[in-house]
């Protein structure tokens, strides 16, 4: 019988390497690394990139805005 397995979290296989030189490709500025959301976050753009199967989406159409 084989055991259930458990879901990923989101963003959860992100290399912590790769976080430390990724930029957002709209200001070139810094990202925050939302974990429980799964996202990289740019303030500066207002945007929030998806991490999908733990690869950064950099596209900016495929960005979620910011509220606020």
């Amino acid at each position: 019988m084989t055991e259930p397995t458990t879901p990923p979290q989101p963003g959860s296989a992100v290399d912590p390497r790769l976080l430390e030189i990724l930029v957002c490709p709209v200001t070139k500025g810094p990202l925050r690394y939302d974990r429980a959301a799964g996202e990289l976050i740019s303030e500066q753009a207002g945007l929030a990139f998806p991490i999908r199967d733990g690869i950064p989406i950099m596209l900016p159409d495929e960005a979620r805005r910011l509220e606020g």
